[in-house]
């Protein structure tokens, strides 16, 4: 069997629902050249080595928005793709202070855009919010706010 086809990359995630006090979410609004497209998305990104997911959510958190929390809450945690060791980890972050973003050059130009939690969970709903794992991390968010 050739082993290039057994090896997978393993690349975790963490994204984060950054609720405050209001009831809104932070979100970013980032314009990607290669598709020429403005999106909306939660903040997260991938896991540098030795880092844990909590701990990649906090930084991804603080780097993308300004954003630090107080409270987190782990909301679950579940494979990219079957077949693949790829994890993609929800985290609920609150009791939030607002800070200066820290974008790399890449993620320059993306704004911080607070949506009431409602709206977001709406525009994810009628597809108009591409968020990827981050659909599923709202909705948890929603739930645990509940409970």
């Amino acid at each position: 069997m050739n082993n290039s086809l057994t090896q997978v990359a393993t690349t975790h995630v963490s994204v984060v629902v950054a609720h405050d006090t209001d009831g809104c979410v932070a979100l970013l609004r980032a314009r990607f050249p290669s598709s020429g497209s403005t999106y909306v998305l939660l903040p997260g990104g991938h896991q540098e080595p030795g880092e844990t997911a909590e701990e990649c959510a906090r930084r991804e958190l603080r780097e993308e928005t300004g954003v630090r929390a107080g409270q987190w809450r782990a909301l679950g945690s579940f494979a990219n793709t079957l077949g693949n060791p790829s994890r993609l980890s929800l985290f609920l972050a609150q009791d939030l202070s607002i800070g200066q973003q820290e974008l790399t050059a890449e993620e320059e130009g993306q704004t911080v855009v607070w949506w009431p939690m409602p709206e977001a969970i709406e525009a994810v709903v009628e597809g108009g919010l591409p968020l990827h794992g981050g659909c599923l991390a709202l909705f948890l968010a929603e739930r645990a706010l509940r409970n």
